[in-house]
C-alpha cells in the first residue's frame, strides 16, 4: 500500500476477530515442520485488499519471508519497519521481501534474496518450511509468504535505503485472535476498506503484513 493521508493508528477499532489462540503445543519448530508437509484441508482469509484486486490480470510478482526465530524463551516472527521515504508502503511494518527480478529461480529465492539484502540474514540459517497461497496487494503485487525457520545465533544489518528496524514479536501473541483488530477507512479514491491491525508495543502491524499473519493464523489452526 503506497503512502497514505492519515495515520490508521488513530482509527478506531470496530471489532476484534476474537478466535482462540493457537494452542502452545502447536508454536514449536517440530510442529511446524509436520504441519507443513503435511497439512488438513484449510480455507484462506480475503479481506478487502485482497478481493478488491482479485480479477485484475496485471500484477507484480513478489516474495516476503515470515523468518519465525527459534527463541528459547519461545518462537517469535521478525518483522521491518520500513523507510519513511519509500514510495510503496514507507513507514510501515513489514516482512522482509520485494518484487521478483528475472535472476530469480522462484518465489522462495526471491524471498531469500531480498532478506539478505534489506536485514543481512544470510540464507543459511534459514530453513523454508513452505509457503502461505498468494496475497493480492491494492498497488498491484501478487505476494507468495515463505514461511521459514530461523536458529540463532545470526547477524542481521539493515540496509538503510529500505530498513529504518528490524525487531520480533513473539508468535504466540499474534497467532491469537483476540489480538486481531478490525479497523474501517476511507482510502484514497474513495475506496472504503476494513483492515486488519496487530498492535504490539510501539509497532503497529496493519494492512497485507497483517492480512498474510492471518492465513498464517488460520493454517495453524485448521
Amino acid at each position: 500500500m503506497t503512502k497514505l493521508l492519515f495515520d490508521p493508528e488513530i482509527i478506531p477499532v470496530e471489532s476484534l476477530a476474537g478466535e482462540a489462540a493457537v494452542s502452545p503445543e502447536r508454536l514449536t519448530a517440530l510442529w511446524l515442520r509436520t504441519r507443513f508437509a503435511n497439512h488438513p484441508p484449510w480455507v484462506a482469509e480475503q479481506t478487502d485488499e485482497h478481493l478488491s484486486r482479485e480479477k485484475v490480470g496485471s500484477l507484480t510478482p513478489a516474495s516476503v519471508l515470515l523468518p519465525i526465530v527459534e527463541r528459547e524463551q519461545g518462537l517469535t516472527l521478525l518483522f521491518t519497519q520500513r523507510s519513511e521515504h519509500l514510495t510503496d508502503h514507507g513507514g510501515q511494518v513489514s516482512f522482509p521481501g520485494g518484487r521478483r527480478e528475472e535472476s530469480d529461480r522462484s518465489a522462495i529465492e526471491t524471498a531469500l534474496r531480498e532478506t539478505e539484502e534489506e536485514v543481512g540474514l544470510d540464507r543459511r540459517h534459514v530453513e523454508v518450511i513452505g509457503t502461505l497461497p498468494d496475497y493480492l496487494t491494492s498497488t498491484g503485487y501478487r505476494v507468495t509468504p515463505v514461511v521459514s525457520l530461523v536458529r540463532p545465533p545470526f547477524d542481521t544489518c539493515a540496509d538503510p535505503m529500505e530498513v529504518a528496524e528490524i525487531f520480533e514479536v513473539p508468535l504466540a501473541f499474534l497467532m491469537d485472535g483476540a489480538h486481531h483488530q478490525r479497523r474501517a477507512a476511507e482510502f484514497p479514491h474513495g475506496v472504503h476498506r476494513t483492515f486488519y491491525a496487530m498492535p504490539y508495543d510501539r509497532f503497529f502491524i496493519w494492512g497485507a503484513t497483517a492480512g498474510m499473519l492471518r492465513n498464517l493464523f488460520h493454517f495453524l489452526r485448521a
